[in-house]
């Protein structure tokens, strides 16, 4: 059995998938932003963050269907650029990001879940 497989649905993949959300917030959420190492673009900063995210949360939720987990992580991405539409934050709310937002989820959350059934 592989490492993902045997952690899939425990209580440590949903912690990492809860940790993981929130530090992806506060990122998007700190005011002018923060530079990163390399300084990735925007789009590929989001794609990191929620591709991380729907593999996490296909790890920590396998029960959960996969439709049901991107519609939760899209609206999740939908929130972080509405809110990053408040002035006093200095961020720029784009609806391409969250577009790469759900595309990284697809991404990520469609093998992950694929490679778990057939897995059992």
């Amino acid at each position: 059995m592989s490492l993902i497989a045997r952690h899939a649905g425990s209580a440590l993949a949903r912690k990492l998938f809860w940790a993981a959300g929130l530090f992806a917030l506060v990122m998007a959420l700190i005011p002018h932003g923060v530079r990163l190492p390399g300084d990735p673009s925007d789009r590929v900063q989001h794609a990191l963050a929620f591709g991380t995210l729907g593999l996490l949360g296909a790890i920590a939720y396998p029960r959960v269907s996969a439709v049901r987990l991107i519609a939760a992580l899209a609206v999740f991405g939908a929130f972080i650029e509405i809110a990053q539409a408040i002035p006093a934050l200095h961020r720029d709310s784009d609806i391409v990001d969250w577009i790469t937002d759900v595309v990284a989820c697809v991404v990520a959350v469609v093998p992950i879940r694929y490679w778990l059934v057939a897995s059992r």
